[in-house]
C-alpha cells in the first residue's frame, strides 16, 4: 500500500473556523495509523463475535439446558442481543470522552473493557454448577462488552479517517472496517479448532480457551495503540480552544436530520450482517439440519470475500463518491433476502455456500466498507466522535436482536420467508435514508460536510460546525 501522510495544514471537514489553524502535530505515516486502528478493531470484534458463535453453538446447551433446542437457541441468541443494548450508552460515554479528551484515550478504555469481559466469560461456571446465576452473569458480562464496543467503532474509524488525506479517506477509512471480518475469522478459526474435540470435552473446557486467550490479545492491542499519535483534527480543535462542553447536545442541535438519516442508513447493513452470520449459523444447524461445518465454512466464505472487497469499495468511493456505492449496497440487501434464504433452504451444501459467498460480495459489506469515511464527513470534528457513535450504535442496538427475532419469525411461520421480508424492509429504509443524505466526497477544505438540515440537498454551502 502507498504510505500517505496527512498534510500538516489540512483543515478538518466541517470546521470552517479551524481552517486557518496551523498548530497541528507532524504527520504520522498512515501505515502506523492503520496498524493501531485495524489491530484494535480486529481484536475487539474477535471478542464480540466469539460470543455470537458460542451463542449459536454452545450457550444454549450450557446456560439454558432445561428447555427445548429451539427455545434454548432463542434464549441464547437473545443474550447475544443484549450486548447491543448498551452500545448506544457506550457511544454516548466514549463519544463524550473522545470529543473532550481525545480519540486515543477513549479507544484504550474501550479495549480494556471488552477484553476483560471476554476473559471473564471464559471463567464462568455453567447452569449445572450455579443455576440461574450462570445466565445472569453471562448477560451482565455481555452487556459490559456492548458498552465497550459502543465506543470502539467510531473511535477506530476516526483514528484512520482523521489522519488520512482528504482524497483517500474512503480507502484508508475502509481498512479499520476490515476489523470486523478479521476478528470474525480469528474467532471462527479458534472455535472450529476446539470444536474438533470430542463433544463432551468441547462443552466442558474447549469452548473456554478462545475466551481466555482474549487477555493476551488485549495486551497486544494496547501496546500497539500506545504508539499512535492523537488525530490532527482533534489536535486542531483542542489547540483552537473550541471543544464542545456537551458534544451530544451540540450534535442534536446542529445535525438533527443528518443524525437520524445516518441511523436509518446504517440499519440495513447492521441488521443484514446479523442475518448473514449468527442467525444463519443457528438456522442452518438447528432448523435445516446442516452439519456445523457447513454453516461455519459458509460464514468464513462470507467474511473472506468481504475482507477482499472492503478496500476496493473504499477506493472506488474516493473516485465516484460515497453515496452511489451506499445506495447500491442498500438495494442489494433489499433485493437479495429471498434468493439468499431460498438457496439455504434447498438443503444442498453447494447452494448454501453459494448463498453465503454471494452475500459477502455486496449489501452489508459494500455499505460497511465506506461508513467510516462517509459518516465521519457528515459531521464537524468538534462533535464527530459523539455523532458517529449515536448515529451508528442506535441502529446496532436494533440489529442485535435480529437473530432472535428472525429465529422467532421462522418458528412462528414454519418457513424462512418472514426473514426475507425483514431484509427487504431494512434495506429499503437504508436506501431512502442514504438517498436523502448529501454526498461528502471532494468537499473543499473547511467546507461543512453537508447537513441536509442546514444545506440544500445537492448543494455545497458553508456553515459552522
Amino acid at each position: 500500500m502507498a504510505d500517505d501522510h496527512v498534510p500538516a495544514d489540512a483543515a478538518p471537514a466541517g470546521d470552517a473556523d479551524l481552517a486557518g489553524d496551523r498548530d497541528a502535530p507532524p504527520a504520522q505515516p498512515m501505515r502506523q495509523v492503520i496498524a493501531a486502528s485495524l489491530s484494535g478493531a480486529a481484536l475487539e470484534w474477535y471478542d464480540f463475535n466469539l460470543y455470537g458463535l458460542s451463542a449459536a453453538l454452545v450457550f444454549n446447551k450450557l446456560f439454558f439446558p432445561d428447555v427445548s433446542p429451539v427455545l434454548g437457541t432463542l434464549a441464547s441468541l437473545a443474550t447475544f442481543g443484549v450486548g447491543f443494548v448498551l452500545r448506544p450508552v457506550g457511544a454516548l460515554l466514549f463519544g463524550h470522552l473522545g470529543d473532550r479528551v481525545g480519540r486515543k484515550k477513549s479507544l484504550v478504555a474501550t479495549m480494556l473493557i471488552i477484553g476483560t469481559c471476554t476473559f471473564l466469560i471464559g471463567l464462568l461456571p455453567d447452569y449445572h454448577a450455579i443455576g440461574i446465576w450462570a445466565p445472569v452473569l453471562l448477560v451482565t458480562l455481555r452487556m459490559a462488552q456492548g458498552l465497550g464496543l459502543g465506543g470502539e467503532w467510531a473511535g477506530a474509524s476516526l483514528l484512520a479517517v482523521e489522519h488520512a488525506p482528504r482524497h483517500r479517506r474512503g480507502f484508508w477509512g475502509s481498512i479499520p472496517q476490515a476489523g470486523g471480518p478479521v476478528g470474525y475469522l480469528m474467532a471462527i478459526g479458534l472455535v472450529s479448532l476446539f470444536a474438533l474435540l470430542p463433544e463432551d470435552e468441547f462443552l466442558s473446557w474447549g469452548w473456554r480457551v478462545p475466551f481466555l486467550l482474549s487477555i493476551v490479545l488485549m495486551v497486544a492491542g494496547l501496546l500497539v495503540r500506545r504508539t499512535i499519535q492523537e488525530t490532527p483534527d482533534f489536535e486542531r480543535v483542542k489547540s483552537a480552544g473550541v471543544r464542545e462542553k456537551a458534544p451530544l447536545a451540540a450534535t442534536l442541535r446542529k445535525y438533527p436530520r443528518t443524525t437520524a438519516l445516518a441511523f436509518g442508513a446504517r440499519l440495513g447493513e447492521a441488521c443484514s450482517s446479523q442475518v448473514y452470520q449468527p442467525f444463519i449459523i443457528a438456522y442452518a444447524t438447528t432448523t435445516r439440519g446442516y452439519p456445523q461445518y457447513v454453516a461455519l465454512v459458509g460464514v468464513v466464505l462470507y467474511n473472506v470475500l468481504g475482507l477482499l472487497l472492503m478496500p476496493v469499495a473504499g477506493a472506488v468511493s474516493d473516485r465516484i463518491g460515497r453515496k452511489p456505492l451506499y445506495l447500491t449496497g442498500a438495494a442489494f440487501v433489499a433485493a437479495s433476502g429471498f434468493p439468499y434464504l431460498a438457496l439455504v433452504d434447498e438443503g444442498s451444501t453447494a447452494a448454501a455456500w453459494s448463498a453465503m459467498a454471494l452475500a459477502g460480495l455486496g449489501g452489508a459489506v459494500c455499505m460497511s466498507s465506506i461508513q467510516g469515511a462517509y459518516f465521519a464527513e457528515l459531521f464537524g470534528a468538534r462533535v464527530r466522535y459523539s455523532a458517529l457513535g449515536i448515529a451508528t450504535q442506535g441502529s446496532a442496538m436494533v440489529a442485535g436482536f435480529v437473530p432472535a427475532i428472525a429465529t422467532a419469525l421462522v418458528a412462528g411461520a414454519g418457513a424462512s420467508w418472514p426473514v426475507g421480508v425483514l431484509l427487504a424492509v431494512v434495506g429499503a429504509i437504508s436506501f431512502v435514508s442514504a438517498w436523502l443524505l448529501s454526498e461528502t466526497r471532494g468537499g473543499a477544505e473547511g467546507e461543512p460536510a453537508g447537513d441536509p438540515g442546514l444545506l440544500m440537498k445537492g448543494r455545497k454551502g458553508r456553515a459552522t460546525s
